[in-house]
């Protein structure tokens, strides 16, 4: 039954990403605390943005959203984020290792690595990740690649909480011994094939 709700929930919250975006920043969206859930704007929900790490791809603070965890719709069950990979930019080849993952593209193209395999991929894209299989994201251009990452646990927003900060906050860059501390920490998470 958990499997089939959590379908449900991930449709709806697709299709509420397909509509326009709207104007609003707004940083939390409201919510009815007698019927529970969130109803978002594509920009709307807990804006971040990455602490920058020492590699070429990666180098500079990028921004993303979460939108649904524990702490934004008080899920139990989901994390999803929402991001803008800029050309050039890419997700490293990286693996989770107790948790499957569902990347989404909603606007652009990009190549996926999903194992041994490479595909290229665009608007409407469904990439399914199960627990320990390597998968990188990567955009070679001209537009922004806009993905939705989807895990079966809130939990995974420790580490996107470790590795942020709230927007509108300076973004400091990661020395190799700070970057190394968070990716130990978060190894039953996530695991970088590339220190």
């Amino acid at each position: 039954m958990r499997g089939v709700l959590a379908a449900i929930a991930c449709g709806t919250v697709l299709a509420l990403l397909a509509s326009p975006p709207s104007t609003s920043v707004a940083r939390f969206a409201v919510r009815d605390s007698a019927e529970g859930g969130l109803i978002l704007r594509a920009s709307e929900g807990e804006r971040r943005v990455r602490r920058p790490v020492p590699s070429p791809t990666m180098g500079v603070g990028a921004p993303f959203i979460i939108k649904v965890d524990d702490k934004n719709g008080g899920s139990s069950d989901f994390f999803m984020g929402y991001e803008e990979i800029t050309p050039g930019r890419a997700i490293p080849r990286h693996y989770h290792p107790h948790v499957d993952e569902i990347l989404f593209v909603h606007r652009g193209s990009g190549i996926a690595t999903l194992g041994a395999r490479e595909a290229t991929v665009s608007e409407g894209a469904t990439i399914y990740i199960p627990a320990h299989t390597s998968v990188s994201l990567r955009n070679p251009g001209p537009a922004p690649l806009a993905i939705v990452f989807l895990f079966a646990h809130p939990e995974m927003g420790l580490y996107f909480r470790d590795t942020s900060v709230p927007e509108g906050q300076r973004a400091e860059p990661f020395t190799n011994e700070e970057l190394a501390a968070v990716r130990a920490r978060h190894r039953d998470h996530i695991t970088f094939e590339q220190p």
